[in-house]
């Protein structure tokens, strides 16, 4: 297979996956958050070089179910206008302090959320403070990709279907779509 056809298919790959490739999402993070991609990769956990290999398609995965936790947690962020709005000396220290949080390291197929602090970020309260919440939507994400491809949630959400409809959706939801899909769910069905 040539180079083309490998980046072609890696690229089908992370929009099964993760919704869609991941040079458009990580083009989009660098933008709203103002960061190289050298800095988007230090605040993933990733090394620059992987960065560049899965924004341009020569490889397709992320393994590490805690980077997948921490990319959508700087979705949030990217998305918040309250975020996007503070001194940029602040966000900075944000971005640095959610990039301090250690990585831990999971086991190879080990299927689980390693570190589910890493499913957490930073929110500035009304006196200034900054306190972590937690994330239940980039949590449920990262587990469910963890498990399994995108293909193999939307085999078992097909079985559900007929029995436990509710539950099909929350696999294709969580599973399969965009983390803004899954967000407009939970607060549909669970509220803040």
């Amino acid at each position: 297979m040539d180079n083309a056809s490998v980046t072609q298919r890696n690229r089908a790959l992370q929009t099964e996956w993760y919704g869609e490739p991941l040079g458009e999402r990580f083009r989009r993070l660098l933008g709203r958050l103002t960061l190289s991609q050298a800095q988007l990769a230090d605040v993933l956990g990733l090394s620059a070089p992987m960065v560049s290999q899965l924004m341009t398609g020569a490889r397709a995965k992320i393994s590490n179910p805690a980077v997948l936790a921490r990319l959508a947690v700087l979705d949030e962020l990217a998305a918040d206008p309250g975020f996007l709005a503070r001194p940029p000396q602040e966000r900075a220290a944000e971005l640095a302090r959610l990039a301090a949080e250690p990585l831990s390291a999971t086991g190879s197929g080990s299927g689980t959320l390693a570190n589910t602090t890493t499913a957490t970020h930073a929110i500035r309260s009304d006196q200034g403070a900054v306190t972590p919440r937690a994330d239940p939507v980039a949590a449920v994400q990262a587990l469910l990709r963890a498990v399994a491809t995108a293909g193999e949630l939307e085999d078992a959400a097909r079985l559900l279907d007929a029995a436990h409809p509710g539950l099909a959706e929350v696999l294709r939801v969580y599973g399969t779509m965009r983390t803004s899909d899954a967000r407009a769910h939970y607060e549909r069905n669970v509220g803040q």
